[in-house]
């Protein structure tokens, strides 16, 4: 007999009910046999679910476990493959599952599921890395969810409640497939329903297979629970993330915004000479230094010949001789059809672009590996390059189309493992090189497996949106560790009142800014506001960068940052809020109004203190000093827009 067991919840029943089916091969046209089989299909499912073995044998579809309170069931038809769970518990409320899968003979392993719920308790939105902007939980029909994979994403999504404090974080250690992980809540019953998804796409056959999953529910401020799983992934080896050189931590200048394709070798040394006096101190030069077209397109790409900038190693030492770092733009998986490497590279891409005019290289094949790595150890050795803005990771991916064998040349079958190996190798071979090389990689690659290539990460593209950076930048901080967070490239339109302007430099105030105007044509207020900003920033960026990190209510795209280290505290403001204020708190703190608003309002605890405060404008212009003395209770102070007040406890 052959038994096929399914576990379904019962939600309005708030407990399991078991429904067996079987097959068999007794006569079913007798009634005795017809009962018989129901006993024997009911006592033998009874025996596997109370089991005290935790594996379930191949071919079973769903079996349960229990991690950190939660009933888990895993759901997926395993065929051949038995599945092995064992438990870790870690602190109360925190537990690590591990599930390993195992093939004799090495099959294509099964789509499966992991699948619980919860009542929705206090639960006000969700977290991921592709939450972004709308972080309400969907309905069941339409879940929230964010898919995961070595260039894409984070396998990680954390419920919270009205409190900012979370609710259940949920994480798996699989940075390098896809993984879909999903909330959502029902509208029959009030729960929400979570699912992480496995194998949801064509894999290659393997005989073992294990992942482990995280799951918490401690009453821990969100953004801390987040953090604390971007430090386990880092604790595995194969994620550990690469260092970060100092200057990848300092402001940098970009080309992109202010002159995309159409840049040239003058234009970079006069704005470096202008940008090193403001205080940054590298420059990124983006694309367009590769071809004289200036089409947006990639069909020239691949060559990787400075067509536009040919005295490309003079341009680097002049950059080198102001106190400067030289960066430079690639699209890593691209080889354009108009391209002297397509001849060379033809018959080893994954897909072609249409409408780019390139192909996308198939990293399984070792000369496309030993081609990609060969053009930037080479750069780095001729032209003396400290980094590279490297781009387009994502389209490293498998299709459906895709054959996933290691055949016809190729020596992984895994597209994913063979970037792994490319991107591996390249680290290692640039790091022989130049050993604080920086490498700046944007969203949405910027998962736990990327920290491994980068030490830079951007946050996506969004010209001249404030909050769309805030968000971006944000969101990065929460689960990058000690990888450097860069804003996207800061530009804006130079009628703007440089109050307004200001707003872009200050929604990313906690992320290293990148800014890309043309700093010799931008008005004499908006380089005064720049200079006054970036001294700002350089000198409190331990407090910015490195100190505690609080981002309140994600709902509303945190309206209210603060970072603290030692005696100081920096909170800026984006709405008009009240700004809690601890007297027993850090003697120093500053407030900054980023937002149209004149007024920045208190709310103060503990006991009386007094204080010296600050007033000055976004240009660095003081309007105002005096004494204060603050104690429980509400303060109302005139800050301009865009401007700061600044506190020092008095002795």
């Amino acid at each position: 007999m052959r038994n096929f067991i399914s576990l379904c919840w019962q939600g309005e029943l708030s407990q399991y009910q078991y429904f067996i089916s079987s097959h068999t091969d007794i006569n079913m046209e007798s009634k005795n046999n017809r009962r018989l089989n129901k006993l024997l299909t009911i006592g033998v499912g009874i025996f596997l679910l109370h089991s005290l073995s935790p594996e379930i044998s191949a071919g079973q579809a769903v079996s349960n476990f229990d991690l950190s309170g939660n009933q888990i069931q895993i759901v997926g038809d395993f065929q051949d493959f038995s599945v092995d769970v064992t438990i870790d518990k870690i602190a109360d409320g925190l537990e690590l599952a591990t599930l390993k899968l195992t093939h004799q003979q090495g099959a294509t392993p099964p789509p499966f599921s992991l699948k619980w719920q919860l009542p929705s308790s206090n639960i006000a939105g969700y977290w991921s890395s592709a939450s972004f902007t709308n972080k309400t939980i969907k309905p069941d029909w339409n879940p929230s969810k964010v898919r995961s994979m070595l260039a894409k994403e984070a396998p990680v999504v954390t419920l919270f409640g009205h409190d900012d404090l979370n609710r259940v974080t949920f994480s798996v250690s699989e940075a390098l497939n896809t993984v879909v992980s999903s909330t959502s809540v029902r509208e029959e019953d009030g729960m929400i329903y979570n699912e992480i998804k496995f194998f949801s796409e064509a894999h290659k056959e393997l005989q073992t297979y294990e992942v482990k999953v995280r799951l918490d529910t401690r009453d821990l401020p969100y953004a801390v629970s987040i953090q604390e799983v971007a430090a386990w992934w880092a604790s595995f080896e194969h994620y550990q993330p690469l260092t970060v050189p100092e200057v990848a931590r300092l402001p940098v200048y970009s080309t992109w915004y202010s002159y995309h394709q159409n840049v040239s070798a003058d234009a970079i040394l006069s704005e470096c000479k202008v940008a090193k006096e403001m205080g940054f101190e590298s420059i990124i030069v983006d694309d367009g230094w590769q071809t004289l077209d200036a089409s947006r397109g990639y069909a020239f790409t691949g060559d990787w010949e400075p067509e536009r900038i040919p005295e490309m190693k003079e341009l680097v030492q002049k950059v080198h001789d102001l106190g400067m770092k030289f960066v430079l733009w690639y699209a890593v998986p691209f080889v354009g059809e108009k391209s002297k490497a397509y001849d060379r590279m033809k018959g080893k891409f994954l897909r072609y672009w249409d409408g780019q005019g390139t192909y996308v290289l198939d990293p399984r094949f070792p000369e496309v590996r030993d081609f990609i790595i060969q053009v930037y150890v080479r750069a780095v050795k001729e032209w003396d390059l400290d980094g590279f803005k490297l781009d387009f990771i994502g389209r490293f991916t498998a299709d459906d189309e895709t054959v996933l064998k290691a055949t016809e040349g190729r020596d992984y079958a895994s597209v994913n493992e063979a970037t792994d190996v490319l991107m591996t190798s390249l680290v290692q071979e640039l790091k022989k090189i130049k050993p604080d090389i920086m490498i700046e990689f944007r969203q949405p690659y910027s998962g736990p497996a990327m920290r491994k290539y980068g030490n830079m990460f951007r946050a996506a593209d969004c010209p001249n949106l404030a909050l769309i950076n805030r968000v971006r930048t944000t969101d990065l901080r929460l689960l990058s560790g000690s990888t450097a967070v860069h804003s996207d490239m800061l530009m804006w339109h130079y009628d703007e009142p440089v109050e307004t302007a200001a707003l872009q430099l200050l929604n990313v105030l906690f992320s290293v800014p990148q800014i890309s105007v043309r700093l010799e044509d931008i008005p004499q207020d908006h380089f005064d506001m720049i200079k006054f900003y970036v001294d700002y920033w350089v000198t409190n960026r331990n407090v910015l960068l490195d100190g505690e990190f609080q981002a309140v209510n994600p709902l509303a795209n945190y309206p209210l940052i603060s970072g603290w280290s030692g005696d100081k505290k920096i909170s800026t403001v984006y709405d008009n809020l009240a700004i809690p204020t601890e007297t027993n708190g850090p003697p120093k703190f500053d407030v900054i109004n980023a937002n149209a608003s004149n007024q920045i309002l208190l709310a103060v605890k503990g006991p009386e203190k007094q204080y010296l405060y600050i007033i000055k404008s976004c240009l660095g212009i003081e309007i105002e000093k005096n004494t204060v003395s603050l104690k429980q209770g509400a303060y109302i102070f005139e800050v301009p827009p865009s401007g700061l007040i600044s506190f020092a406890e008095v002795e």
